[in-house]
């Protein structure tokens, strides 16, 4: 192991290229600049392949013909960008074909604010494109769990040969702490990956062709039935969730990311005052921990209380799924760079326990 003291996209792009990344594909956007910039570097120094596309979409399309070849593969972008690379996300679930996807969130709707922000919740958790495809979505709350879960989404990628994404707010991509990061990892390349479409005689070896548009209908359904049993092992086999004082609780945190390191130094003060506070923290946002917040006992808990950096707040949707309607759910939400600061928290706490 190595340490260093790191900026956090320039963390990730490191991890990635010692998860075996070997080829990226991007186009700028603030507040994610950092890992194109590093990787333009340290991808020749690896014997990779840098790419800076003339647009997402282009940028999102040439990681499908890197994923094809079995090569690691990623791209990095925030909110504008991930929604130009909607239907090549698709089309990467379609093929059956991994890659990793960094989104370091920014406020929106539209162009928005270039500040950090946790706006792409919705977007990521419910498949950002058409078909209604799954992927895995990682959202770390610091800089030593996001080079941790950079090495996890290579390998999930790989074995459900399907896209993962690691999601960040701003905060933690331009945050700078020690990390701790791992060996170099040699991957070898699949010279002709078996995926979705071999199944049913649609790929050419000799023009190397793959497409996820199967003309018979009957066999279509068949292969859309394949890929959702594969999402649905992955909803019941790869939830990650922290909780945190949850036990004796009477009001409960849910807040991922940037929010939940706010919250937890929040309910450390509280608890220091013999408030009952405690937290569930979604380190997967898809699939959600809702078992987590259905084990919570209704004689102890009392609120649940959703923390997070988007106005509209997005995480209720998923506490109330959670919730079943046993609890009170107040939410707090500040979006564009405005932050909420652990004493914003605590004031807001206490006056929900009065």
């Amino acid at each position: 192991m190595e340490r260093k003291f790191m900026k956090g996209n320039e963390a990730l792009a490191e991890a990635a290229v010692r998860a075996g990344c070997r080829f990226f594909a991007g186009y700028p956007i603030t507040p994610q600049n950092e890992i194109p910039e590093y990787l333009s570097r340290r991808m020749p120094e690896v014997g990779g392949t840098f790419v800076q596309g003339e647009s997402e979409v282009a940028s999102i399309n040439m990681v499908i013909g890197s994923a094809y070849t079995g090569t690691r593969a990623m791209t990095s972008t925030s909110g504008p960008g991930l929604s130009l690379m909607c239907e090549g996300l698709s089309s990467l679930a379609g093929y059956g074909f991994p890659a990793v996807i960094m989104d370091v969130m920014r406020g929106g709707p539209g162009t928005g604010s270039i500040q950090a922000a946790q706006a792409d919740y919705l977007m990521l958790t419910r498949g950002p494109g058409h078909g209604g495809f799954k992927a895995l979505v990682y959202a770390p709350a610091d800089l030593q769990e996001a080079v941790d879960l950079t090495g996890k989404a290579f390998d999930k990628a790989w074995e459900y040969k399907n896209p993962v994404f690691v999601a960040m707010d701003g905060c933690i991509g331009s945050m700078m702490e020690v990390v701790e990061l791992p060996e170099t990892r040699s991957f070898e390349r699949e010279e002709f990956p078996i995926y979705s479409t071999t199944r049913f005689g649609q790929v050419d070896p000799k023009r190397r062709l793959s497409t996820s548009m199967i003309i018979s209908e009957p066999e279509q359904e068949k292969w859309n039935f394949i890929i959702a049993e594969k999402w649905a092992e992955m909803e019941r086999k790869e939830c990650m969730v922290e909780e945190y004082l949850t036990e004796d609780a009477e009001l409960v945190i849910v807040a991922y990311g940037t929010s939940a390191r706010i919250a937890k130094a929040a309910i450390d003060q509280l608890r220091e005052e013999g408030r009952r506070v405690g937290m569930i923290r979604p380190v997967t946002i898809w699939p959600f921990p809702y078992d987590s917040i259905r084990k919570l006992d209704s004689s102890v808990t009392k609120k649940l209380f959703c923390l997070e950096l988007s106005v509209p707040v997005q995480l209720i949707q998923d506490v109330q799924i959670g919730a079943e309607g046993r609890f009170e759910i107040e939410t707090y939400g500040r979006t564009a760079g405005q932050i909420y600061t652990t004493d914003d928290v605590t004031e807001k706490l206490r006056g929900m326990m009065k």
